[in-house]
Formats: C-alpha cells, sequence, structure tokens
C-alpha cells in the first residue's frame, strides 16, 4: 500500500507514505511518557531534587521541547522525530495542484529555498507540535480528574447530581472559571475530542488514496506539508553541520578549543547530538529489557552472590530469657531493686523506637507495653490459654466466638465489631477499664481487674503493701492520666496501627 498512489498517477519520490508518518507520530507520542517514567524512578533516589520537576513535567518539557524543535525547524526544515526518518516539512505554494515537478528536476537548489519555511511558518509549526499536543495532555488529565468518575457512575446507573458541583451563594471569580471550566469537560469536551481523532482519521485516508497533500487537518490549516529529504536538502544539512575551514592565520594555541567550547557552538552541538541520541537511547532500552526478561542477569546474580560470604550476627548486650529468668529466680531482691522507680524506667524508655514493653519476670505473667511518648502503660488483652479448646475461634477482646474474622496489621484476628471499637477507643472493655467500673457479668472483669495490679507489682513496689494497694485500686477509681485505653493500637501487642479502621483486612475461614 506504501505505492498505491503510483497506480493511480504519477509517482512522486520525495512524497512519504502514510506508514512513514504514522510510525513518526507514535515515537513522537512515547517520548513524553518514557522521559516521565525515567523522571519518576529517578525522582524516588533523589526526591529533594527531582520531585518539583516531576511535579511540573508537563510545563517544563512543553518549554524543552519548544528549543528543541525551534532548533530543528530551522537548521533540518522539521521536527526532531521527522528528522531522524529523514523527513522535512515545507511550504505549499499558491499554484496548480501546489507541485512544480519540472523546476523541481531541473534546479533543486533554489526550490529548496523557495519552499523552505521561514520565520512565521516555524511560528505556526511549533504551535501544532508543541502548544496543541500540551493543551490536549491537560484537558485529558483535567477530564480523568473531573469528569471520568461521575461519567462512569452515570453509565452504571449511579447518581447524576454532585452537591460540589454547585456554584457557592457568592462565588470568586477563580471558582466561576472553576466551576466553567468542569462543565466543558463534562459536556463539551467528549465531542470535541471525537472530533479531533474522526478529522485525523479522515486526513489519512483521504492521504492514503492520493486526495490530499496534507496528513493531518492542523497541516492544512498552516498550509505545510511533509516531504523526504532530496539531494538538496542533505547537501544543505552537511554545509550546516560542517562549515567550509576558516583561511589559515596565525592563532593563539587552545583558540580552536575554546571556540568549540563557547555558548553559540556548545548549544548547537548539544541540540545536534540528539539525533545520535535517540537510536542509542532505543538501543539501550532493548538491551535492558533483554538483560532482565532473560536469564542471564538471575545468573549472574547467583554467581555474585556465592561468592560472598556473610558472617553469622552478632548481638551484644542482650541477655537470653533463660538466663534472665533463672538470675532473677536466684536473686529475687536483685530483680526487685533492678524494677528500679518510675524514674529509671522513664530514662530506659528514651529510645528511639516508638513502643517498648517491660521485661517479663515469670513466664506466666502479660507484658505490658509502655508508651515511648506518654510513658503510661497501655491497656492490653491477653491472648486466650493455647491449650483451651475455643482458643483458635474465640476474640481476645470480647472472650467470645468470632463473628466475622477481621485481622489487624499485628496478625492477631479479632471480631470486626470489637476491633473497630477499640481502634476507635470506643468498646467498652476500654471504656470500664479507664473509668475503673466493672461491668457486671462482663467476662473480662477478672482479668482487666489483676492487668493494673499486675502493673504496679512491675512498677517497682517496694514492699508486699503496695501491692495490696495496687489490687485494691485496681478495683475502682478512673485510670484516666494514668493508663493509655489503646486507643489506634493493636489490642494484643499495643503497637499503633497504620491507618487506623482502613488498615482493617477481613478474613475468609
Amino acid at each position: 500500500m506504501e505505492y498505491l498512489p503510483s497506480l493511480q498517477q504519477e509517482f512522486d519520490e520525495l512524497k512519504p507514505s502514510l506508514f512513514e508518518l504514522l510510525a513518526e507520530q507514535q515515537l513522537s507520542d512515547l517520548l513524553p511518557p518514557s522521559i516521565r517514567y525515567i523522571l519518576a524512578v529517578a525522582t524516588h533516589r533523589h526526591p529533594r531534587y527531582l520531585l518539583r520537576i516531576l511535579n511540573s513535567y508537563d510545563e517544563i518539557y512543553a518549554l524543552l521541547s519548544l528549543l528543541v524543535e525551534r532548533y530543528y525547524l530551522r537548521t533540518f526544515g522539521g521536527s526532531f522525530t521527522e528528522n531522524f526518518y529523514s523527513l522535512k516539512r515545507e511550504r505549499v505554494l499558491l499554484t496548480k495542484n501546489g507541485e512544480i515537478p519540472r523546476a523541481q528536476i531541473g534546479a533543486p537548489g533554489p526550490v529548496r529555498d523557495a519552499l523552505q519555511l521561514r520565520t512565521r511558518d516555524v511560528w505556526k509549526n511549533l504551535l501544532i507540535m508543541v502548544g496543541i499536543p500540551y493543551l490536549k495532555r491537560k484537558l485529558d488529565e483535567g477530564y480523568d480528574i473531573h469528569a471520568a468518575p461521575q461519567a462512569s457512575l452515570i453509565m452504571s446507573g449511579g447518581p447524576r447530581y454532585h452537591p460540589g458541583d454547585e456554584l457557592p451563594p457568592r462565588p470568586t471569580l477563580r471558582q466561576r472559571l472553576f466551576h466553567y471550566y468542569k462543565w466543558f469537560l463534562r459536556n463539551i469536551y467528549p465531542s470535541l475530542n471525537a472530533g479531533y481523532y474522526l478529522s485525523i482519521l479522515a486526513f489519512n485516508l483521504a492521504y492514503l488514496f492520493d486526495n490530499t497533500k496534507y496528513s493531518s487537518p492542523f497541516l492544512w490549516l498552516i498550509g505545510t506539508r511533509i516531504r523526504r529529504l532530496s539531494s538538496a536538502d542533505h547537501r544543505a544539512i552537511a554545509a550546516v553541520l560542517d562549515p567550509p575551514p576558516a583561511p589559515t592565520t596565525r592563532s593563539r594555541p587552545g583558540s580552536s578549543l575554546l571556540g568549540l567550547l563557547s555558548p553559540q557552538n556548545l548549544h548547537s552541538q548539544l541540540l545536534t547530538s540528539l539525533r545520535y541520541f535517540l537510536p542509542a537511547s532505543i538501543f539501550a532500552l532493548k538491551f535492558l529489557e533483554w538483560y532482565h526478561a532473560s536469564d542471564f542477569s538471575r545468573q549472574l546474580a547467583r554467581k555474585a552472590t556465592e561468592v560472598l560470604d556473610l558472617p553469622a550476627p552478632v548481638a551484644n548486650g542482650m541477655t537470653p530469657p533463660s538466663q534472665r529468668r533463672s538470675s532473677n529466680k536466684k536473686n529475687p531482691d536483685d530483680a526487685k531493686s533492678s524494677a528500679s522507680s518510675p524514674a529509671q524506667l522513664k530514662s530506659a524508655l528514651k529510645s528511639p523506637t516508638s513502643d517498648t514493653q517491660l521485661d517479663e519476670k515469670e513466664p506466666q505473667d502479660r507484658r505490658i507495653p509502655i508508651s515511648a511518648s506518654s510513658y503510661l502503660p497501655i491497656f492490653t488483652v491477653p491472648l486466650p490459654a493455647a491449650d483451651s479448646e475455643t482458643a483458635q475461634s474465640c476474640c481476645p477482646i470480647c472472650l467470645n466466638t468470632l463473628t466475622n474474622p477481621t485481622a489487624c496489621q499485628t496478625g492477631y484476628v479479632f471480631c470486626y465489631v470489637c476491633v473497630f471499637h477499640w481502634l476507635n477507643g470506643e468498646h467498652q472493655r476500654q471504656i470500664d477499664f479507664m473509668d475503673g467500673e466493672a461491668a457486671a457479668g462482663a467476662p473480662w472483669e477478672e482479668a482487666d481487674g489483676a492487668l493494673e495490679a499486675q502493673q504496679a507489682k512491675q512498677a517497682g513496689s517496694e514492699d508486699g503493701d503496695r501491692d495490696e494497694e495496687g489490687k485494691s485500686k485496681a478495683k475502682g477509681g478512673s485510670r484516666r492520666g494514668k493508663w493509655e485505653s489503646g486507643r489506634g493500637r493493636c489490642p494484643v501487642t499495643g503497637r499503633r496501627v497504620l491507618g487506623g479502621t482502613e488498615g482493617l483486612r477481613r478474613v475468609l475461614v
């Protein structure tokens, strides 16, 4: 189909086929998302320097594209990707059919100069090459944010009215413009977008059957068409890139190097080098794709790790639990003194960790977590006994059979209603414990009463009288200001749950 026009009339060797133009357009459309992806990956490693650039990517890319495309249009007569496919842009003469075949054959140089883009034509082409794609990207992004969710709701039978879409009683100019912008995206932009693609399709079909010289409606509006580079174009480009040497004169040593590093020459050399950067980047991308898809990278990584001989981790300053228990049993007086006062307990808790726990003195005692910010004990619940028959199906909070099992981020499973209210600090067990009031007939009354007595014992009671006093206080009196209710924390471990109730996950049994 590339040579379909030659079957109808005389073949034009300088006219590119539709498939060349489509390939060039696809390459041009792939550049912005590819560069954005590379920038996003680099931003994860250096967010301090690249985050602002990533947030303003569309504007920065449009500005850089404007500079690059302007240089290529003025130097090579085509865009960056068109030059990669040996294409150019030229004006259409106001003659019959816009063609001068005899002059093209006899005097290609003067014809090239006559059809070359002028300054006004360059800016018109920059408008359709940089301005229209930038505007379309912003409109597509706005449609995805403000119009696409509502359109999906309407198509699925959802509500058609959103209270946030109405203007306030006395809207400001910014609110009024934003309201009209959203109305345009929801009511006019879908039809405008469909017309945009249909017009391009119509021009492509007409160009394929040689019924028009323009492959795009925007090129028709500005009177520009795309052609192949001729021999005269190649000679002109070579003359620009390799200027003739200057007459031989005596110059100071190093003057040629300074000339190459001058701002004018450096700018042109940098932009010209992009011609070689594009094919090199495509080759590098395909090589990396093959490297990660093949088994070669895995074998290389496996051989590299086999050479490494990692030593076993060494932990200094830690006492095994078995030795700690035996030492506490042998010297109970030293164990009591090591419990120390609350002041020493606070100094021991000043660590970079978020929450710490007291060391258990006896195997059967519960470890009470201590808050690293307030230095108050956190109210937690014990796990059911492992040897009981209902241990696997019992909720640690309400001590009843699990209903709608829900897992916390720490891995423990509770009833959904219990853990939901616990994270919000509204569970009845929390309220009873913090108020110091025992609920009549509550299955957790005895466990919560013994918890504060154990905390008073672990906090460093110096004699048996304080233990008895702690047990008496556990039976009544408000505990607010002395305990944390466990709001926003795991009911068993006392660790914070990220996201609150949104961090809960249902368990399928």
